[in-house]
């Protein structure tokens, strides 16, 4: 409600209002300094005649100018650190099982992809007699050396339920007051 107020009092009388700006006079521009005008100066027969003249003086200086430009020697770049490759690097394809959809189908030579070392060191654990380093190094192309710490370092998550019972006791055991 307050814009309708508002432009009420803004539209009233406007066609007056502007009639009375524009039949103001309007102020005159401040005067120029004369040295400002370069018409002037343009017809003023002296000047085009400097313009206009040759100085030997300044001829000769400019005689004596000579600027000669080479380019640059051209440098070949080496290539130092792009480099094509000698030759294709060997895949193989990946032993996956019922969880193919979740890795990688092509794996270089002597790496392996984590559904694969997943799938080796779970085999490992449950059956190392048939399981061993050496089977794994042969199986999965990679060094014997590197299987070993794999074995060694790297343990896949078991989970452990808890029997009921237990629960129970937890559940049951009440803490102390201190007092």
């Amino acid at each position: 409600m307050g814009g309708r107020v508002t432009r009420v009092f803004r539209n009233f009388n406007v066609e007056n209002r502007a009639r009375r700006e524009i039949s103001k006079e309007k102020p005159t521009p401040a005067p120029r300094h004369p040295t400002a005008r370069l018409d002037a100066m343009t017809d003023s027969p002296e000047i085009k005649e400097e313009v206009f003249r040759k100085d030997d003086r300044f001829l000769t200086l400019l005689k004596d100018v000579y600027v000669e430009s080479r380019d640059p020697p051209v440098q070949v770049k080496d290539g130092g650190g792009e480099r094509l490759p000698c030759k294709q690097e060997e895949k193989r394809l990946t032993k996956l099982g019922h969880l193919e959809a979740l890795d990688v189908k092509k794996v270089p030579k002597g790496k392996i992809s984590i559904v694969e070392a997943l799938t080796f060191l779970n085999n490992h654990k449950l059956q190392p007699q048939i399981w061993t380093a050496e089977k794994i190094a042969a199986e999965y192309s990679l060094e014997l050396k590197e299987v070993n710490s794999l074995l060694e370092f790297f343990i896949p998550f078991t989970v452990q339920e808890f029997p009921k019972e237990t629960k129970k006791a937890i559940k049951g055991h009440k803490p102390k007051k201190l007092t």
